[in-house]
This record gives C-alpha cells, sequence and structure tokens, in this order.
C-alpha cells in the first residue's frame, strides 16, 4: 500500500476521533507552552494529525494525494520508506518550528493541520516538474507561477496576521521540501534551472 494513503488515513481517523473529542484535539494541538514547560515535544509532529474541520481536512489530503503519490516514488528510490516517512515528519516539524519559537510563552495561541507538511511535499514536486499543470480552483496554471503566487500570498497574508491560519508554516513547509530533495539529490537544481529555460510552449 502507498505510504502517501497511509499518511492520509492516519491523518482523516486521527481528526475525525478529534472532531468528535475535544479533549484529544487538545493533547494533540500545538500549544507551545505544553512544549516549553511540559515537555510535550511530541505536539511537533501530533498537530498535523488534526484539523479545524471537514473543508480543512479535505484540502489537505487532496493535495497531499496527488502530490504524494506523484514524489513517494522518488524519495522511496534514494531513502527507502522510511526515509519517505521522515521527510513527511521532518517537513511537520521544520514548518512549525518558528512559529514555536515565537510563541513560547504564548499561552493564547494554538495551531493544528499538515499543511506545513502538504506544502513540502508540493513544493518538491514543483521543483522536479516546474512546467506541471496545476488546477487551482479548476483554473490551469503552470506549477512554477503556481509556486511564485502562492509564496507571495503566503508572505503578504503573514505579515497582515488579520486571519487564522498559519501563513509562515506554509513557507518553511515549502523551503524545507525544496532544501531536503536538493540535500537528497543535487543534481536536482541543474535539472529545474535547464527546465525552467526550456518552458513546453
Amino acid at each position: 500500500m502507498s505510504l502517501t494513503l497511509l499518511i492520509i488515513a492516519a491523518t482523516c481517523a486521527v481528526s475525525f476521533l478529534a472532531f468528535r473529542n475535544d479533549a484529544l484535539l487538545q493533547r494533540l494541538i500545538l500549544w507551545p507552552p505544553a512544549i516549553a514547560r511540559q515537555r510535550q515535544y511530541y505536539r511537533l509532529l501530533s498537530y498535523g494529525l488534526v484539523h479545524a474541520d471537514g473543508q480543512h481536512l479535505l484540502f489537505n489530503m487532496i493535495t497531499l494525494y496527488f502530490f504524494g503519490r506523484a514524489m513517494e516514488g522518488l524519495y522511496m528510490r534514494y531513502l527507502g520508506g522510511p526515509g519517505y516517512l521522515l521527510f513527511y515528519a521532518g517537513a511537520l516539524v521544520a514548518s512549525i518550528l518558528p512559529t514555536y519559537a515565537q510563541n513560547r510563552e504564548n499561552s493564547g495561541y494554538r495551531s493544528l493541520g499538515a499543511s506545513g507538511a502538504v506544502s513540502a511535499v508540493l513544493f518538491a514536486f514543483i521543483l522536479v516538474q516546474p512546467w506541471a499543470t496545476i488546477f487551482v480552483f479548476f483554473f490551469p496554471l503552470p506549477a512554477i507561477l503556481y509556486a511564485v503566487l502562492y509564496v507571495g500570498y503566503s508572505i503578504y497574508m503573514d505579515r497582515r496576521g488579520t486571519d487564522s491560519i498559519n501563513h509562515s508554516a506554509h513557507l518553511w513547509g515549502a523551503a524545507y521540501g525544496v532544501a531536503f530533495t536538493l540535500a537528497m539529490e543535487p543534481r536536482l537544481l541543474a535539472r529545474f534551472l535547464d527546465q525552467l529555460a526550456r518552458p513546453p510552449f
């Protein structure tokens, strides 16, 4: 069975349980003081298993399904199954660490969802296939253009700070996905640049 599907199944199972069990949600969500004071370091991973609602979960898991399945073979080829799971788990941690550091003593701050790790998978895919077509609300965009718009929007919204979405996690997850993949196979950078210079139109 695909490891991407296993990740999706586990995330959906825990999220559905947490939708009906607030105590479980509060034990798994990223709450910085619980890590800083009580050393509940597992929250740096478990927050990615719970979501705010069904729409939040559905969007993340659909994105992970399409791009995770496309990228899983690459990581499996270089690192094996454990390596792919390590990549995903590392994305959860790397994408949330800046937020955690900024809010260590903020008892009112909470964060949840797999968006940071999903961004890592998505941007690793864009690194490998920059001219692939990505559909955004049924509108087709070249992957590299989507990446530019996504990063620009995330930076803008992160600076505004007017919604409840952790845009910082999206940005750091994207950066991690690219950095991890290039560390695994540095030749992908030259291939990426060569593909950018040869647009298919």
